[in-house]
């Protein structure tokens, strides 16, 4: 009875750990469809973009990033409709990159505000990078807009990489996964 009681009081004092859950894992085929590619040649610009699975089983964003005609952005967007992200304190994303910074982002779709957070990239290298959700700042067009009103991830409708900030040519950015933190 001693022992029951010990045991019983020992898992119920334990923390509760967090849950990772994919939302991005193309070896799982999870997050491999609905994605579409928004490039700046929706304003005039030429920038262009391609998402696909390479041999490695991992998502592929690349392309090249052009500031012909005011232009200077490529982005990719994952179609999180049906995924809920209620709860979700935190994002993990294992990346490999070309040492470019790139936003990871989410938006609503009936709103023109996104929210996003910046990381960098190192040339070849894969880094785990951990985005908590106070990171994701509130943009408009590709400023920081303090008018927008305040995330709710169980909102959001689309994920999605983004690369802007006047990094000209091309890019390539790896993803293994991402994974929502609960």
């Amino acid at each position: 009875m001693k022992t029951y009681v010990l045991t019983s009081f020992l898992i119920m004092s334990l923390p509760l750990f967090a849950q990772n859950v994919d939302v991005i894992n193309p070896v799982k085929e999870i997050g491999v469809k609905n994605w579409s590619i928004v490039n700046d040649n929706v304003m005039g610009g030429v920038s262009s973009s391609t998402m696909y699975i390479n041999e490695g089983g991992n998502l592929i964003f690349n392309g090249e990033v052009s500031l012909d005609n005011n232009g200077g952005f490529a982005s990719c967007r994952l179609d999180i409709k049906k995924v809920n992200l209620k709860d979700v304190k935190s994002f993990k994303i294992r990346v490999k990159g070309d040492g470019k910074t790139y936003k990871f982002r989410f938006s609503e779709s009936y709103r023109s505000t996104n929210y996003s957070s910046n990381f960098e990239t190192k040339n070849g290298i894969w880094l785990d990078i951990e985005i908590p959700l106070k990171n994701l700042k509130p943009t408009f067009m590709g400023y920081y807009s303090r008018s927008s009103p305040k995330l709710k991830i169980e909102n959001m409708k689309s994920m999605g990489f983004l690369i802007s900030d006047k990094q000209k040519g091309e890019f390539n950015l790896e993803i293994m996964f991402v994974q929502a933190i609960y």
